[in-house]
C-alpha cells in the first residue's frame, strides 16, 4: 500500500488527471502532476480552488483542508519530475504509441518499488506494459468521470502484473474512499464492455423504427429506474467519445457482431452532431428548442425495457463465463460505476433466466444475427435451473 507519507504522481491536467490529483492530494498524498502543454497546467490550480470553494460552501470541506491540498501539489512539465514518487497514474490520450513512450521515460526515473498505472478505459495493460523492462509493476488502475465523485475504480492486472503490485494498488485506492473492483485485461474491462448495450441495443431499436429516442428514454427511465435514458446519457458523454469507445471494442473483439457500432451515430459525429456540447446530438440543445414527446404506452416501453435489460444480462453473463471479473465484482461495476438500478445478475434472476434466454433467443431467430447469441452459461444456468447470481456472491 502506498502511505500518505509517499508522494503520488499524476501524469495528464487535463479532466481525469486534476481529478486524481484531488483525490490524491485530499488523501494526504503529496502529488505530483505533469503535462507537457502548459496552458493546461496553468488550469488546474484555479479549477480545483473552484471546486473546494463549492465545497467549503456545502459544508463538506474546511478552508483550512482546502489550501493545504493544494499545497500538496506540485505542477510539472516533464516526466522526470515524478522520480521520488511511490505511485504514477497515467491519463493521457488514448493512444497506445504515446502511452508506451510515457512509460518508458517513468522507467527510466522511478525507483524500482514505483507502482505504475495507466488510467486507460480501453486499451491493453499489457501492450503498455510490453514498453517496459519491468512490466510486473504495471498495471491499470481505471477511474470514472467525474473521478473525485464516482466510487468505482476498476483495477487491471496485465499478463505480467505481479499479485504485490496488484494488492498495493488495491488496497491503497481502497484507502481513498474507492470501491475497487478486479478486472481482467480484455476489451473494455467490465464497465465499458458488460454496458455496450444500453447505447447498442437502444440505437437498434430507434434505428428499426420501432419507437423514438424520447420514447426509449422514457421506458428506460420511468420504467426501469435508470438515471438517464441511453440517447440522453449518450448526448451527455458526447457522440464522438460514445462512439469511439464502441468501435475501440468492436475492433478489440476482432468485429464481434455483438459490438458492432451504430452507422447513425457515426454519422452524428461526422455531422458534428456531439450532443450537449456541440448543442446538438439526438436531442437539440439550442435555446428555445422543444423536446419531442415521448410515446408513453407502457405496453411497448416494456418491450424496449426487456430487450434492452436482456441484452445487458446476457452480457454480464458472458462476462462472468469468460472470467473477467466475479460475479459480485459485476453486480459492483455496474451499481457504482454506471449507476444501474440493480447488479444485472440478481435482475437477471428477478425476471427469470429462462425468459432471458427466450428473449435472447427470439431476437436472434428474427434478425438471424450473431449479435444475439445466448451466453454459455445464461444457457447452462437455464438447463439446470439454477440462478445467474449464487448465493455466496
Amino acid at each position: 500500500m502506498i502511505g500518505t507519507e509517499q508522494a503520488v504522481g499524476v501524469i495528464g491536467a487535463g479532466t481525469m488527471g486534476a481529478g486524481i490529483a484531488q483525490i490524491a492530494a485530499t488523501q494526504g498524498h503529496k502529488v505530483v502532476v505533469c503535462d507537457s502543454n502548459r496552458d493546461m497546467l496553468s488550469k488546474l490550480k484555479p479549477g480545483l480552488e473552484k471546486i473546494f470553494s463549492r465545497l467549503i460552501e456545502k459544508g463538506r470541506m474546511t478552508a483550512a483542508d482546502s489550501q493545504a491540498a493544494l499545497e500538496r501539489i506540485a505542477l510539472a512539465e516533464s516526466p522526470s519530475q515524478c522520480a521520488d514518487c511511490a505511485l504514477v497514474i497515467e491519463a493521457i490520450v488514448e493512444n497506445v504509441d504515446v502511452k508506451q513512450n510515457v512509460f518508458k521515460q517513468l522507467e527510466a526515473v522511478v525507483s524500482e518499488t514505483t507502482l505504475l498505472a495507466s488510467n486507460t478505459s480501453s486499451l491493453p495493460i499489457s501492450e503498455i506494459a510490453a514498453a517496459c523492462e519491468r512490466p510486473e509493476r504495471v498495471l491499470g488502475i481505471h477511474f470514472f468521470n467525474p473521478a473525485p465523485l464516482l466510487p468505482l475504480v476498476e483495477i487491471v492486472p496485465g499478463l505480467l502484473s505481479s499479485k504485490s503490485a496488484v494488492e498495493s494498488a488495491k488496497q491503497t485506492i481502497d484507502a481513498w474512499g474507492k470501491t475497487t473492483v478486479l478486472a481482467k485485461d480484455t476489451p473494455g474491462f467490465i464497465v465499458n464492455r458488460i454496458a455496450r448495450p444500453y447505447y447498442g441495443e437502444a440505437l437498434r431499436i430507434f434505428e428499426e423504427g420501432a419507437a423514438t429516442p424520447a420514447t426509449i428514454d422514457w421506458a428506460m427511465k420511468e420504467l426501469g429506474g435508470f438515471k438517464m435514458g441511453p440517447f440522453e446519457l449518450m448526448d451527455l458523454i458526447g457522440n464522438d467519445i460514445n462512439n469511439k469507445v464502441s468501435e475501440t471494442v468492436f475492433a478489440a473483439f476482432y468485429f464481434d457482431p455483438r459490438y458492432r457500432p451504430s452507422l447513425y451515430q457515426k454519422r452524428l459525429v461526422q455531422a458534428g452532431l456531439l450532443g450537449r456540447k456541440s448543442g446538438r446530438g439526438f436531442y437539440d440543445y439550442s435555446e428555445g428548442a422543444e423536446k419531442p414527446e415521448a410515446v408513453k404506452d407502457e405496453g411497448l416501453g416494456n418491450s424496449i425495457l426487456f430487450r434492452i435489460v436482456s441484452m445487458l444480462i446476457n452480457e454480464a453473463a458472458d462476462a462472468l463465463f469468460w472470467g473477467v471479473a466475479s460475479a459480485g465484482d459485476i453486480e459492483l461495476a455496474m451499481t457504482k460505476g454506471v449507476n444501474y438500478p440493480k447488479g444485472l445478475l440478481r435482475w437477471g434472476d428477478e425476471l427469470g433466466p429462462e425468459n432471458v434466454l427466450k428473449e435472447i433467443e427470439t431476437l436472434q431467430h428474427r434478425f438471424g444475427e450473431d449479435r444475439y447469441r445466448p451466453s454459455p452459461f445464461l444457457r447452462a444456468q437455464v438447463e439446470q435451473s439454477e440462478p445467474l447470481l449464487g448465493t455466496t456472491c
